[in-house]
């Protein structure tokens, strides 16, 4: 696991740059060290609390790299600054620049049919040369059908991939990988939520302005509200009750 891996509510961080993380995930692709990337935001730290096998998952990722304001500011309450806040939707094209410019070969697994091949092609002519060694998009229930799971994990290790894209949403594509890594062997999975959606246009993302405020909810519940309503309004401010209590614990 990464340097600088430090308790934090319930779970643990690496608190590092996004610098030093493409740097660490560059060199477990170099040893062909197998991984998980997990980037919590506020939705999944409520998660962990009432979820112990997604507890068990974050705490066993390669990687955990804060997503969201709101957590920031809580780590500097608790008097531990967090370094950067990394979110998927960023550090997938700096990896995609990456993988470019060293041969690295990528495939995207989720999204709604189509949809990651589109990702595909944009990704291919934002970074001329990026080697996309396959898209797919899992039929829904695929996770309790074991010969579409075979099916998955034999095309991910013919690719011969070194970077995986998983954008299936929480849980879901943070199980996936974490009972399927060591059977389809690709180095380096990321658990990246709407993210291929974003590339390939069919979510907008919030305006620059609002991520870097850290209101980009506000955006996406005016843009979703029937989805986001519960997420937003009544799950994720049970923050503030965990807050508190990993503050006095």
């Amino acid at each position: 696991m990464a340097l600088d891996r430090m308790p934090f509510m319930n779970t643990y961080v690496d608190n590092i740059t996004e610098e030093q993380a493409i740097n660490y995930i560059e060199n477990c692709i170099i040893n062909r060290k197998i991984g998980h990337v997990i980037t919590p935001n506020v939705d999944q730290i409520v998660r962990i609390e009432r979820d112990s096998y997604f507890k068990k998952i974050c705490d066993n990722a390669e990687l955990l790299l804060v997503d969201g304001h709101p957590l920031m500011w809580i780590a500097k309450w608790y008097g531990k600054p967090i370094k950067e806040k990394i979110c998927g939707s960023d550090l997938v094209p700096h990896l995609c620049e990456l993988a470019s410019k060293k041969g690295y070969r990528v495939f995207l697994l989720g999204a709604a049919e189509g949809v990651a091949a589109k990702a595909a092609k944009i990704l291919e002519q934002d970074f001329p040369g990026i080697i996309i060694a396959g898209t797919y998009s899992p039929p829904f229930g695929f996770e309790k059908d074991e010969d579409e799971l075979q099916r998955i994990n034999t095309m991910l290790k013919e690719s011969k991939s070194d970077l995986l894209f998983v954008g299936m949403g929480v849980p879901k594509q943070d199980i996936f990988i974490y009972e399927n890594m060591h059977r389809y062997q690709i180095p380096m999975s990321f658990s990246i939520g709407a993210t291929i959606d974003f590339i390939a246009g069919e979510q907008k993302r919030a305006p620059r302005w609002m991520t870097d405020h850290g209101i980009e909810w506000i955006y996406r519940l005016f843009c979703d509200p029937k989805r986001m309503f519960k997420r937003y309004i009544i799950d994720d401010m049970k923050i503030f009750k965990l807050a508190w209590k990993y503050r006095k614990g």
